[in-house]
């Protein structure tokens, strides 16, 4: 059993093919960017060199991303952080997801008739907690404040900025959806169609209410004419919202919760985050000889599908807002009960008595990390779920904001039903990667339910089979919950066959499975790691 206890990065890597399409991960000694865009990474990289840190960085860059990368994100979403500074010590969880309104109620809801949360509706949109998180990292761990981080977002909302090929090809699908409201239409559509790669992109309207963040802080967005352009276009659809659920919101810091993977340590946000969902992937794949597994065989994805169906399983049915009620991590992650969901996997045949609650569709994220010269690192994601979120712009404001709300479900007694100034089960999960208290790799994977099963194929790929970040980001990728089970198209047919030997019915994925981003610190060279994903526009970059 091949077991490697040495930091990630000490390896003799196995030599990627230069003759064939791929890219070599990125390498430097002093700091470190990966993000799922060039013009996000550019703008962390000159935060940096001016002498930001590694949370300005990510600030910068996010907020970048909120303008060139609307189909996933923006100010009118939710985001959750990690940072350790220096790498060492202490991991900083910030908990920015939003809550519903305060006069939302399950009952309400039953009344009349209601039966599941539209993704398109104005109760489908809590309050966003973006930009209070932003404003709270930086005023605790930042060295520069929101008027200079939010200078290149301003530039490319304003001056405008060109559209990717796959964000043409997400914001082409997403057509029919930005036709519905004529506000959303007049921002994202050009006589009614998508604009393509190459176009230039423009939003004045939310320039405008970058620059009065930028001048004024937070406290700009959850008060005065944008939180009153956002209330009054919900309320006008029907929703609850109210000035107060806005002004009186905030985002908090958590203890984060950890679980050992073969002599490393991964941190991940607490409830009502799925951090848990990862670790509990983890805690029973450890049960099991995966690294005499080969990484692309049917065995070992069968492996890893039937801990990720038993984990999601779990989720459905006790996860929610511990401020709402208790959620038992620390039994869910004991040996005891991992041990007990290992002996339910069978290598030979999949469970067939999985019973799962209906919960929606997998959804769109950006995450992004940084590691600065000091050796803070910060791991960060922020999300409006669905490709464009709620598809509501509030129309003065020009926010598009998003639909975390459709989470929630509408049955009492639920750990995850709507209540008013709660906040939904959430899918986005940063991570860091400690091994004797020192950071050896910030990391995450977007694409909503995915995103425990995407990182734990990311983390076996490096600590059980040795890849490079690079390499581990690269490998095709399958996505297992419940009754669905599905393979990209890079997964050889070989594999497909034998997995449904093994009685899946796996079926291509319409879409790239998740986009990862991850830095490996090698604490005895100096030399940082830096890899991102193909599947979008990521790179990685340092010096």
């Amino acid at each position: 059993m091949y077991i490697r206890l040495m930091n990630i990065c000490q390896r003799e890597p196995k030599e990627r093919d230069f003759q064939s399409p791929g890219r070599s991960g990125a390498i430097g000694t002093r700091c470190m960017v990966a993000t799922s865009h060039p013009l996000a990474t550019l703008a962390a990289l000159e935060i940096l060199r001016e002498g930001g840190n590694a949370v300005d960085a990510a600030v910068a860059a996010v907020a970048l991303l909120g303008v060139v990368e609307p189909t996933q994100t923006g100010i009118g979403g939710d985001c959750f952080a990690m940072y350790m500074p220096g790498a060492h010590g202490r991991v900083h969880a910030l908990n920015g997801s939003g809550w519903a309104p305060a006069a939302a109620d399950t009952a309400w809801f039953q009344n009349l008739g209601i039966a599941s949360i539209d993704p398109e509706s104005a109760h489908a949109v809590t309050v966003p907690g973006a930009l209070a998180a932003w404003q709270r990292l930086v005023d605790d761990h930042g060295r520069f404040g929101l008027d200079r981080l939010l200078a290149p977002a301003i530039r490319a909302a304003e001056d405008g900025y060109p559209i990717t090929e796959r964000i043409a090809r997400d914001w082409r699908r997403q057509t029919d959806k930005l036709a519905r409201r004529r506000t959303t239409a007049e921002v994202f559509l050009c006589d009614g169609l998508a604009p393509v790669a190459g176009s230039v992109h423009r939003q004045p309207k939310l320039a405008k209410t970058l620059r009065a963040v930028a001048e004024h802080g937070a406290a700009a967005f959850y008060g005065g004419a944008i939180a009153a352009d956002i209330v009054a276009s919900l309320r006008e659809l029907g929703g609850l919202h109210t000035l107060e659920d806005f002004a009186t919101y905030r985002p908090e810091y958590v203890d984060p919760i950890c679980a050992s993977y073969r002599g490393f340590d991964i941190w991940e946000c607490p409830p009502n985050g799925q951090g848990m969902i990862p670790l509990l992937i983890a805690r029973i794949l450890e049960k099991f000889d995966v690294p005499a597994l080969p990484p692309g065989s049917p065995t070992r994805l069968h492996l890893l599908a039937e801990a990720a169906r038993l984990s999601y399983a779990v989720r459905d049915a006790v996860l929610g807002d511990p401020r709402s009620g208790h959620v038992p991590v620390e039994h869910l992650l004991s040996d005891e009960y991992t041990g007990e969901l290992a002996r339910r996997i069978s290598l030979r045949a999949r469970i067939d008595d999985l019973s799962l609650p209906v919960g929606p569709a997998h959804r769109d994220t950006v995450f992004l990390t940084v590691v600065d010269a000091d050796r803070n690192c910060i791991a960060l994601i922020n999300s409006i779920f669905d490709d464009f979120g709620s598809g509501i712009v509030a129309p003065e404001s020009g926010i598009l904001l998003h639909n975390r709300g459709s989470g929630f479900v509408i049955q009492p007694g639920h750990p995850n039903t709507i209540a008013g100034r709660k906040r939904p089960m959430h899918t986005i999960v940063p991570g860091i990667v400690t091994r004797n208290g020192r950071a050896v790799l910030p990391f995450g994977v977007t694409g909503g339910h995915f995103q425990p099963i995407g990182q734990i194929q990311l983390l076996s790929n490096l600590i059980d089979h040795g890849m490079t970040v690079q390499q581990a980001i690269d490998q095709p990728r399958i996505f297992a919950r419940g009754d669905t089970f599905e393979a990209e198209r890079t997964v050889p047919a070989a594999v497909i066959e034998g997995l449904r030997a093994l009685g899946h019915t796996p079926v291509p994925a319409e879409n790239p499975l998740g986009t990862a981003q991850a830095i490996c610190i090698d604490w005895e060279s100096g030399v940082l790691h830096g890899g991102a994903d193909g599947r979008r526009d990521g790179i990685a970059l340092g010096w």
